[in-house]
C-alpha cells in the first residue's frame, strides 16, 4: 500500500520561498509509469493542480505558478519537494502531494487514489 506524508513549515513569511517535502513509503518514485503532484486548496476554493515529478525526473508545472514553482526529488530517500517563491498570503492553503498514473493536470478528486494527508500552510508576516 502505497504511502504519502507531507512535510515542512506551517507558517511561511511573505516574500519567502515555501518548502514542502513528501515521503513516499510503499512504492518507488522511480517506477513506470506514476506520476508524483503538488496539489493544494485555498480556503474556500476548490483543488488546484500545482506540478509534478514523473517517475523518469522529468517536471511540469501549472503555466498560472511556473515562474515561482520548482519541483525536485531525492531518490534515495523516495522524497519529492515543492519549492514556490515570493510567497504571498495569497499561497495560503492546504498542500498535498499525491500520486497519478500517467500525468494529472486537472479532475483532481480527494478520497480518490493516493494522497497524503495535507499540510496547512498559512503566509503571514
Amino acid at each position: 500500500q502505497v504511502q504519502l506524508q507531507e512535510s515542512g513549515p506551517g507558517l511561511v513569511k511573505p516574500s519567502q520561498t515555501l518548502s514542502l517535502t513528501c515521503t513516499v513509503s510503499g512504492g518507488s518514485i522511480t517506477t513506470n509509469y506514476y506520476y508524483w503532484s503538488w496539489i493544494r486548496q485555498p480556503p474556500g476554493k476548490g483543488l488546484e493542480w500545482m506540478g509534478a515529478i514523473a517517475y523518469s525526473g522529468s517536471t511540469y508545472y501549472s503555466p498560472s505558478l511556473k515562474s515561482r514553482t520548482s519541483i525536485s526529488r531525492d531518490t534515495s530517500k523516495n522524497q519529492f519537494t515543492l519549492q514556490l517563491s515570493s510567497v504571498t498570503p495569497e499561497d495560503t492553503a492546504v498542500y498535498y502531494c499525491a500520486r497519478s498514473y500517467q500525468l494529472k493536470t486537472t479532475g483532481w478528486i480527494r478520497g480518490s487514489g493516493y494522497w497524503g494527508q495535507g499540510t496547512q500552510v498559512t503566509v503571514s508576516s
